[in-house]
């Protein structure tokens, strides 16, 4: 699954949306996540030579954390539940517990 550079940047908007929405500092996010914060940027703004697992997986915390804490994430618009079950079949897709 490629997204090209329109889904990129929709994708990347939306993800640091959600970060803003968590409220939580980028540190914590990464800690959460084990990832550095360097690596958590890159995920933010989808860099070249991240995983893309590590994008779902950011993508499912940042919305459980918005959830958490009683907001309303702002919805993925290329990172659907459909689009999930096409990447399951190209990544090692996974959660965290």
């Amino acid at each position: 699954m490629s997204l090209n550079l329109a889904e990129k940047a929709q994708t990347a908007a939306e993800l640091q949306a959600n970060q803003r929405l968590t409220g939580r500092t980028p540190d914590a996010l990464a800690a959460d996540l084990g990832f550095t914060t360097a690596y958590l940027d890159d995920l933010l703004h989808l860099r070249p030579a991240i995983d893309p697992a590590d994008v779902w997986l950011l993508r499912d915390h940042l919305e459980r954390e918005v959830l958490t804490h009683g907001g309303t994430p702002v919805p993925y618009t290329v990172l659907t539940e459909p689009a999930r079950v096409a990447a399951t079949t190209w990544f090692n897709l996974r959660r965290l517990p």
